[in-house]
């Protein structure tokens, strides 16, 4: 294979890699492609309260999980003197708290975060098993008033669909009514969403319970919604038995599917739980963040987050480096711009992302000037190169504390900043200006250190974009893109911008 095959092989590779790992971080992990994105995270706490009775307490409540349009990114459970486990029973996750005994009024808290995800609303997948719901023991005229219920919302539909939307009607309607015949006993009184489910399941379709909350922000003392998901001989489908409207409301974040009762208690009475949210808008990324315990979030665990804050603050500005190195390769290989040094147009642009622009040009220029006049002086002594530098590199020092004392008394803070200058480029930079004007004079000197400035400040505007530097902090792995194309530019052997109008006079 050819030095030029493997070029354009490896380049694909890196392209392909780094936007490859770009686009997974985007979209399995949720990191945001643009800078102050903002998602909305619901902070919900459920309270739990009870009467303990002096004896062995068992408290059961059903855990959320994440679902098609919400993510939950972090739980925490209050249990203070209690034993604590999660069980999974079969798809539902349960709360288990234990004491050995305990007396009075009881408070336990479980609190989580969700996050929207970009998922569709619609309730696709049921529990595995939804078997029909354990009949009601009913007396024999609320026996006949479910048949007749059922019998009547038969002769008005024509399909099963079409069935529960007249049978939750009839529901609603005659629970209205007083008196002996209504179904719902009134020692033990339950929900609409009940009774819906024991007369489907009475009328042989397999349904369950869907409990959830309306999402909202500052709800205090909220209870759990019901609503019912049934199969309609294609597929499932869910409604709200009071309404009779299709589909999930709006903000609906689906707490239980199925199984049993949202809250068991062993041990106590007048058990109770409330719901109460809070929303908050976090960046986007620090929400992707909060999925490091996740084990596919392996990409986050080995990236720079898991530095220490403060060298990830020097990560942040090293990974700005590749972009100015590519600015450089572009002007110099398409362009044409001669510079003075290869990369230093990248160190100048750094300093000048710590002075501010416009003053990092001026501090730049006059420490040039008076440094190549200097440089012009100790070069009649007949002093070695070494020695040269070394003085060089001391008078530079010595200018940059001059001019920071004198900036100090007038005020201009700005200026201070020249420090993060590099002194020993910056006295290098001045050698090789010098040595340039003593063998191709005056106009070359002029020409690579307007070209340095030039690039220089492109590299500057490049790596000051918060678009750029966004990309390059929260996806690096795009910096081998930058590779890829840095190579396939070292192959580039046509004629440079520049030399377009050089040779324009012979090519007319």
């Amino acid at each position: 294979m050819s030095s030029r095959a493997q070029v354009y092989l490896l380049a694909l590779v890196f392209i392909a890699s780094g936007l490859g790992l770009a686009l997974y971080k985007n979209i399995a992990l949720n990191f945001p492609l643009s800078p102050g994105n903002l998602t909305r995270i619901w902070e919900i706490e459920a309270k739990i309260t009870f009467f303990a009775e002096q004896q062995a307490i068992t408290v059961d409540l059903a855990l959320p999980q994440s679902q098609h349009t919400y993510q939950v990114v972090d739980e925490t459970f209050a249990s203070s003197g209690y034993g604590f486990d999660i069980r999974n029973d079969g798809e539902q996750r349960r709360a288990i708290w234990t004491r050995r005994e305990a007396g009075g009024q009881q408070t336990l808290y479980y609190k989580l975060k969700i996050a929207r995800q970009g998922g569709s609303p619609t309730v696709n997948e049921p529990p595995k098993a939804s078997p029909l719901a354990d009949k009601l023991i009913w007396s024999p005229s609320q026996e006949s008033a479910a048949s007749a219920l059922i019998t009547q919302a038969r002769a008005l539909s024509a399909d099963p669909r079409s069935f529960a939307t007249q049978l939750f009607k009839l529901l609603h309607q005659h629970e209205m009514l007083d008196g002996s015949h209504s179904l719902n006993d009134p020692r033990h009184r339950v929900s609409t969403a009940s009774l819906a489910l024991q007369l489907l399941a009475r009328a042989g379709v397999a349904s369950h319970i869907v409990r959830g909350l309306s999402l909202a922000d500052r709800v205090r003392n909220q209870v759990a919604s019901e609503l019912l998901e049934f199969y309609d001989g294609h597929g499932w489908q869910i409604a709200d038995p009071v309404t009779a409207r299709f589909g999930l409301p709006e903000d609906f974040f689906i707490w239980q599917r199925g199984g049993d009762s949202l809250l068991q208690l062993e041990g106590g009475q007048r058990s109770k739980i409330r719901f109460s949210l809070i929303a908050n808008d976090l960046s986007s990324k620090n929400v992707a963040l909060m999925h490091t315990q996740n084990p596919s979030s392996a990409l986050i665990d080995f990236n720079i987050y898991s530095l220490p804050v403060e060298k990830q603050a020097v990560f942040k500005l090293l990974l700005l480096v590749p972009i100015g190195a590519l600015v450089v390769v572009l002007f110099r290989v398409l362009i044409g711009i001669r510079t003075s040094g290869t990369f230093m147009p990248v160190l100048i642009a750094m300093a000048f992302m710590q002075t501010s622009l416009l003053t990092g040009v001026g501090l730049l220029t006059a420490l040039v000037i008076v440094g190549l006049w200097i440089r012009s002086y100790l070069s009649q002594l007949d002093l070695l190169m070494v020695s040269r530098i070394a003085a060089v590199l001391i008078v530079v020092v010595m200018l940059m504390a001059v001019f920071s004392v004198v900036s100090h008394k007038l005020g201009l803070e700005q200026m201070l900043n020249m420090t993060f200058f590099p002194m020993v480029i910056l006295a290098w930079t001045i050698e090789r200006l010098s040595i340039t004007w003593e063998e191709d004079g005056g106009h070359e000197v002029a020409i690579q250190g307007i070209g340095s400035l030039t690039v220089a400040i492109v590299a500057y505007l490049a790596m000051t974009n918060v678009f750029a530097g966004h990309l390059s902090y929260n996806f690096p792995e795009l910096l081998l893109a930058v590779l890829g194309i840095i190579l396939l530019l070292g192959q580039y052997s046509g004629y440079r911008l520049n030399e377009l109008f050089r040779f324009h006079s012979a090519v007319e």
